[in-house]
């Protein structure tokens, strides 16, 4: 069967996110080339570097050079503790999005992009771009997309701000689900329930705290979208094997698009193996 509206669903998950940079390689090299991105923080990022038009080995190359104070610099008001307004600074993040995304509008796009993000007032998830409001920049709508309460603090936009798509829809399923496609390749990087959570407990007291409900919020909400997944249009689901408490490792990049290479290319071969029958959701990890 050929397919002619394929959504390529690209979930949240910090750092590990590069693993959909080497899963969409996978698609385009069976010809399952993405006709619309749906994207959650990194993933809306990522979505949103494919939609530029950049090659694989543009992004590649624009992921690698990253480090971690190119997302992670402790706020002035982290000193505050609970007080503060955020742990970590927005203008390194903001500045990485514009070095990563070469796109400013959503007009510029060359593919059609979606993200999702919330409406901290509100707690409504509320999307940017093709299917949403295109009336802000791209790159304001991909902080905002990414904008992990506790660590960064709000994207304010038109007088409401907007935080994490993740809170709402970490693997936004149900947004595809409205794009009438044929075909849906999600890939998820973010936590998995059972997951097994390495470390001393406590170690780092209030954060982890924050972390574990977080973990275990997303991991739910996760599985509750896949379960509700209409199973008249093709679902191939691709889980990465990219590990835990890897929110902020922009250095093992590489690695993480490897893996995501891999995961997808077995994934897909299992389901077009499988004849691609309709509804078939395949796993892996």
């Amino acid at each position: 069967m050929k397919y002619t509206r394929i959504v390529c669903v690209l979930s949240g998950g910090g750092a590990k996110g590069a693993a959909h940079v080497g899963a969409v390689k996978a698609m385009g090299e069976r010809g399952l080339a993405p006709g619309h991105f749906v994207g959650t923080s990194m993933g809306a990022i990522i979505g949103a570097m494919h939609a530029s038009g950049l090659s694989y080995e543009a992004a590649v190359q624009r992921l690698t050079r990253l480090t971690r104070k190119d997302v992670a610099q402790l706020a002035p008001g982290a000193l505050l503790g609970p007080l503060g307004r955020s742990i970590l600074k927005q203008q390194p993040l903001r500045d990485t999005i514009t070095r990563l995304v070469p796109a400013k509008r959503f007009d510029d796009l060359v593919v059609p992009l979606t993200v999702t993000t919330v409406d901290v007032a509100t707690s409504e998830l509320v999307l940017f771009g093709a299917g949403g409001r295109s009336d802000v920049p791209l790159h304001d709508a991909l902080y905002a997309s990414s904008a992990l309460s506790v660590y960064y603090p709000p994207a304010l936009m038109g007088g409401r701000a907007y935080a994490d798509g993740g809170l709402r829809a970490v693997l936004p399923l149900d947004v595809a689900a409205t794009l009438n496609p044929d075909l849906v390749v999600a890939v998820y990087t973010g936590p998995q329930a059972g997951e097994e959570q390495r470390g001393r407990p406590g170690r780092y007291g209030l954060l982890a705290a924050h972390d574990t409900a977080m973990r275990i919020m997303m991991a739910v909400q996760a599985e509750d979208a896949i379960a509700r997944w209409n199973r008249h249009v093709p679902l191939v689901l691709i889980r990465p094997e990219v590990g835990a408490r890897a929110t902020f490792k922009v250095g093992d990049a590489l690695k993480y698009v490897e893996e995501g290479y891999r995961a997808a290319s077995r994934a897909l071969l299992e389901w077009g193996g499988s004849g691609g029958v309709k509804g078939q959701v395949a796993r892996e990890g």
